[in-house]
């Protein structure tokens, strides 16, 4: 490990990672008991939690600005949607169903958190970015809004697939799985994967995480439907709701 790297460490300027640590640890031959306690506390400071009440409270439009920022920091970013379409997908109308259920009524500054939302899709352009989602059929049929709003949040996810930056992929619930789909997860370069939860967001920064998390989604992605296949599915769901 470089000096200049311990000296980050040292000053704060960077959070050490577990190997991180660990490497640190064996190098001074510290012993066992103070090595489980300090790689304990590495884990927790590797592990972020982000209440949703608090982000209301803050205001929705400082959560997009947040998203905006790692977004323009990734050169790719690998989103798993086993429950519902994320952001960078979304309608206009599928998005004020999405910020306005019976358990969390939308605040007031939801309309600015839209319109945010809306400006943060431009980051799909960027030609130096590279976008993969992977949608599960349960995802895309779950109608969170009126059939016509779905039908043509459904036809704008194949017009997303075209896109040059974009690999659109989706599981039919026809697919035998091995592996439970148990939540949302993004994953952002080699750095950092969040997770969402209904009360708030998880954001794991350990190598061994991320590593993980990208092992997974390559896994569900030999599962999925692409391109040309993917869009003759999209086309016949969204003829199904009309």
């Amino acid at each position: 490990m470089s000096q200049s790297k311990i000296s980050r460490i040292e000053t704060g300027r960077i959070l050490p990672s577990i190997i991180d640590v660990q490497q640190i640890l064996n190098g001074l031959g510290v012993d066992q008991d103070t090595c489980d306690q300090l790689l304990n506390l590495t884990r927790v400071a590797n592990t972020e939690y982000q209440d949703i009440r608090a982000s209301v409270r803050r205001g929705l439009h400082h959560k997009q600005r947040e998203l905006a920022a790692l977004e323009a920091n990734s050169r790719r970013m690998r989103h798993f949607l086993p429950t519902l379409v994320t952001g960078l997908l979304q309608l206009p109308q599928y998005m004020q169903a999405a910020m306005n259920t019976p358990i969390e009524p939308a605040s007031g500054d939801a309309s600015r958190a839209i319109a945010l939302k809306l400006e943060r899709q431009s980051v799909l352009h960027d030609k130096s970015k590279k976008f993969d989602f992977l949608l599960t059929e349960s995802a895309i049929r779950w109608q969170l809004c009126e059939p016509s709003v779905m039908a043509l949040q459904i036809d704008h996810l194949a017009s997303i697939s075209k896109m040059p930056t974009v690999r659109l992929g989706v599981i039919p619930l026809s697919t035998r799985l091995p592996e439970g789909a148990y939540h949302t997860f993004v994953t952002y370069d080699q750095s950092l994967v969040t997770i969402e939860l209904f009360t708030g967001q998880l954001v794991l920064r350990d190598p061994k995480d991320v590593e993980h998390y990208h092992a997974l989604f390559d896994f569900f992605a030999t599962k999925a439907a692409f391109d040309e296949d993917a869009r003759t599915l999209l086309r016949g769901w969204a003829d199904d709701l009309r």
